[in-house]
């Protein structure tokens, strides 16, 4: 035969593919403190959504791609009064929880935002649980959300751990597409080798650039790109129901798979298999509305307040000691152009905490950055790494995202430098962060529901019997205006 000549032979599926799809269609998960973080975590996701739909820039992407069109029985986005095709709820559910960067992330070589999968499993579930109620079905109850939620964490934050795709300039929402695309294939009555092809389609999408998240493009795509991410994978998934074909080795495939135009021939490299070890370390962001590299900086920051704010005039320079991936991702000078470039500028949270001693989703407006104190402290300050910081960033039984913060004046004194190495969202300090992110979560839903409705979702969330046995479509109607 000659060389020049493809062998058509179809090949088996992609290991990688299959060990997700194993896991989703037949993984147990019987830790109870991933089941009660998922829960924290649907809260402080679901609140960080409604304190968001404040803002115009994001109110503006929700409703129907067609203004007045109806679907009735669809999925509906908390917070609003939309019932929408599973697909464009999911769009709208992960626009909303991702806008103001304010909840949960995964830190490892890739970084993300594992709740930003929520979208699509709320979306699927619940229009899956409305049909079945009409047809005398069972609906899903909470509990297999959080189920959905933790295989999600785990698939998301397992191929984050040792695979780097911002160092080839990839996105982390193909991680997003990938783990929605999995379990929303579950919840949709996909079999397991269903999950397999719809995975396929998933990474066959390729990946979005990271060209919106950095100077000098970084814009607001980034507070919508995990909605569209969520939302793919309940199309791809819906297009596999409906008997589409996989590709099997959609990874591996020479010249024309994933690894080979995407990932510099690379495979994925593995730490550990899919278990629950992603929800029960995932941090959450309590404190500050701020991309995660930054929250101990700003506690910092905001800890020196009261020594910085009568002297400000004073100060001949600030010196900002952190991590490696802070530098690389949020570390930038020059103009600050937009509320999402403000939110991902490392000098522009450390100022802002130590002029206030705190951060809102405000401060990043433009009304706030016209303060011209923001900028004259960020002229004064001075990056440099801790390599130690940066190891301990990666080390699994640490996972730390330490920074220090020092003001020198010109008299020759200074303030002590303060240095903060797990955030208060941190698996490290939830004693002290659960209670906090429960306080953040009843502020949350006081923006956007009646005090009658606010109280009763927030007692339903709070009480782990009675919600994780609440059918979710009796919870999404708990959370209409």
């Amino acid at each position: 035969m000659s060389a020049n000549v493809d062998v058509n032979v179809r090949p088996p599926p992609d290991d990688e593919l299959v060990a997700i799809a194993d896991y989703v269609a037949n993984g147990a998960i019987d830790s109870d403190e991933a089941y009660d973080t998922a829960r924290y975590c649907l809260m402080d996701t679901l609140g960080c959504g409604f304190l968001a739909m404040r803002f115009p820039e994001c109110a503006k992407h929700l409703g129907p791609i067609v203004a007045g069109t109806v679907v009735p029985g669809g999925a509906r986005v908390p917070g609003t009064q939309f019932e929408l095709d599973p697909v464009k709820a999911a769009w709208d559910i992960g626009c909303v929880i991702r806008w103001l960067d304010f909840n949960d992330t995964w830190l490892a070589a890739e970084w993300g935002h594992p709740s930003d999968n929520l979208g699509g499993i709320l979306a699927a579930a619940d229009y899956v649980s409305r049909q079945a109620v009409r047809a005398n079905r069972e609906p899903y109850v909470m509990r297999d959300v959080l189920k959905a939620m933790v295989q999600a964490h785990e698939i998301q934050g397992g191929l984050a751990l040792e695979n780097s795709f911002n160092r080839v300039g990839l996105d982390h929402v193909l991680l997003v597409r990938v783990a929605s695309t999995a379990v929303v294939t579950k919840l949709l009555g996909g079999s397991r080798d269903q999950v397999v092809d719809a995975l396929s389609h998933a990474f066959i999408d390729g990946s979005a650039l990271r060209t919106y998240r950095h100077a000098p493009n970084a814009g607001p795509r980034k507070s919508w790109a995990a909605g569209d991410a969520t939302s793919r994978a309940v199309r791809l998934a819906l297009l596999v129901l409906k008997g589409e074909i996989g590709y099997p080795s959609a990874l591996s495939a020479p010249t024309w798979g994933f690894y080979d135009v995407a990932f510099k021939g690379n495979r994925f490299a593995f730490q550990r298999p899919y278990g629950s070890y992603v929800m029960e370390n995932v941090l959450f962001k309590i404190s500050f509305p701020a991309e995660f590299h930054a929250q101990t900086a700003v506690e910092a920051a905001v800890e020196l307040h009261p020594a910085v704010s009568g002297r400000l005039d004073d100060i001949e320079r600030i010196v900002l000691t952190t991590h490696e991936s802070a530098i690389r991702i949020i570390s930038k000078s020059g103009d600050l152009n937009n509320p999402a470039d403000r939110d991902h500028c490392l000098q522009y949270m450390v100022a802002v905490g130590l002029l206030k001693g705190d951060l809102t989703a405000d401060d990043y407006e433009d009304a706030a950055a016209r303060n011209p104190r923001i900028d004259q402290l960020r002229e004064r300050m001075q990056v440099e790494e801790d390599e130690r910081y940066s190891r301990e960033y990666h080390e699994p039984d640490k996972r730390s995202i330490a920074n220090a913060v020092q003001v020198f004046f010109t008299d020759g004194t200074s303030t002590d430098k303060v240095a903060v190495e797990y955030p208060i969202g941190h698996r490290r300090r939830r004693g002290e962060g659960i209670p906090r992110l429960i306080e953040k979560f009843e502020r949350n839903l006081a923006t956007r529901f009646p005090a009658a409705q606010a109280r009763a979702i927030c007692d339903l969330c709070l009480d782990r019997e009675r919600f994780e046995g609440t059918p979710v479509d009796e919870f999404m109607a708990l959370l209409a205006i």
